[in-house]
């Protein structure tokens, strides 16, 4: 039950770091900023699990 409970967290919070990251990206303040956190996402996407 332990490995169960540990992996929903994980995802949860995978979950809620990708949010805030979308968040930052609809409202950043210039396109570079935006170029910055796609980038940041991009890398984020191609990590291994």
């Amino acid at each position: 039950m332990n490995n169960f409970a540990a992996k929903f967290r994980a995802r949860r919070a995978e979950a809620r770091t990708q949010r805030a990251l979308n968040r930052a990206i609809d409202t950043a303040a210039t396109s570079t900023v935006r170029h910055e956190l796609l980038a940041i996402a991009q890398a984020r996407q191609s990590l291994p699990r």
